[in-house]
């Protein structure tokens, strides 16, 4: 059986004191959660939230990863420097790194690569423009995210690789896909994961919805079968209301 999965990310917010009050927060409020929980934080505060949730319930994820291994490629942050300093997870392929920076999804397919290889757990973020929805082709952008940002991961690497799909214009905007439609595309992606790898796989997958779950919708969204979770943006900076989406809990 699939397990819940909340994840927030907390994009570029926060400073340090702020990210670390928030950490403890969350580590004191989900402390006796019993869904899986993740954080993912401003490269710069990762080695000061660390310290926070280490031993808790909370895992700790970056928001990106370089492709390669450490070397001469300034700027960039490896899996390896990741794991020293505690983090287990990490978000590849959201929409804004997609839209406004520009990554390929062969580039973030050879992120997902180089991460599972290095031990880490992944986050998969694909979803359509409202472009893309409104000319009816929906499923057809997932399915091509989903079989480029997965060419290469096998069968045993799935078991730790979450899928997040994000309607780009659902996402920071208030506006949220109604649960039906929602539930709709995740159940396009699981069989679509079946046919790239088999049922029992896909069956397997959590698939999040990131498209701006509140506390107000997070159980109807939850309710649907095929939502196992969610990627939350803004609700994820308060703890209050991280809290509340957390501690909902599928019927």
């Amino acid at each position: 059986m699939r397990k819940t999965y909340i994840a927030g990310n907390w994009k570029m917010n926060k400073n340090k004191a702020e990210a670390v009050e928030l950490a403890k927060g969350l580590v004191e409020a989900l402390k006796d959660g019993k869904n899986k929980y993740m954080i993912g934080v401003p490269y710069v505060y990762l080695d000061a939230v660390a310290q926070v949730v280490k031993g808790s319930n909370i895992l700790l994820a970056a928001q990106d990863v370089a492709a390669t291994g450490n070397g001469a490629h300034t700027g960039e942050v490896s899996c390896e420097m990741l794991k020293d300093i505690g983090c287990q997870a990490v978000i590849l392929g959201h929409s804004e790194r997609r839209h406004e920076i520009g990554e390929s999804d062969e580039l973030i397919n050879k992120k997902v690569l180089r991460a599972l290889e290095q031990g880490l757990e992944v986050v998969l973020c694909i979803g359509e423009l409202l472009s893309d929805r409104e000319a009816g082709n929906a499923e057809k952008v997932c399915a091509f995210q989903l079989s480029a940002g997965l060419s290469g991961v096998t069968a045993e690497q799935m078991k730790n690789v979450t899928i997040a799909y994000e309607p780009v214009w659902a996402i920071g905007t208030g506006k949220t896909a109604t649960p039906d439609d929602a539930e709709a595309i995740h159940k396009f992606c699981r069989d679509h994961i079946a046919k790239l790898y088999s049922k029992a796989v896909a069956d397997e997958v959590v698939i999040q919805y990131g498209g701006s779950m509140k506390p107000e919708n997070a159980a109807d969204l939850l309710a649907k079968e095929d939502i196992d979770g969610g990627l939350i943006g803004g609700a994820a900076l308060k703890v209050a209301s991280f809290e509340a989406i957390c501690k909902t809990y599928k019927k």
